[in-house]
């Protein structure tokens, strides 16, 4: 099967090392805390606000660590890659059910090194070098849906 490139258009994002951050917060949280990708992101230039479902509300030093551990992917200066598959061949680990109802059948993979990989068209800086510093501004905990939110900012 031929895969034409030439369709494909990134989806403008307000503040790409933000959104590329978002990426890195994401697979942080999936390996710190076994959970899933985020449920609800609002990625901007100013402030920016991630929830994920936890099966425990993080410690003052879980969260330090979240901090700690994205501030050192940013200065390992991971590549940002893309690569394509068609919707058909996406690997298993990836579930359609997140994508777009309008999204075509190229799908972009983008790798952050060797530390994430994910479908996304939206656009991204070269390298994590790139982001700036990530700064946590604060943490909601809701006990009823076991769910953490996360407020950043990148300078």
């Amino acid at each position: 099967m031929s895969i034409n490139y030439d369709n494909f258009e990134e989806r403008e994002v307000s503040f790409p090392p933000a959104h590329t951050a978002e990426h890195l917060l994401n697979q942080t949280m999936i390996r710190l805390f076994g959970c899933e990708r985020s449920y609800n992101a609002h990625v901007e230039r100013k402030k920016s606000k991630m929830s994920f479902y936890l099966d425990h509300k993080p410690s003052r030093q879980e969260e330090k660590e979240i901090e700690r551990r994205m501030n050192e992917l940013i200065e390992e200066n991971l590549p940002v890659t893309f690569s394509f598959v068609s919707r058909d061949d996406m690997p298993e680990e990836f579930s359609g059910s997140r994508l777009p109802e309008d999204a075509t059948d190229l799908i972009r993979l983008v790798s952050i090194g060797d530390y994430d990989v994910c479908p996304c068209n939206g656009k991204h800086v070269r390298s994590t070098g790139q982001i700036g510093r990530f700064e946590m501004l604060g943490t909601n905990w809701d006990e009823m849906e076991r769910s953490f939110r996360v407020r950043f900012k990148i300078v």
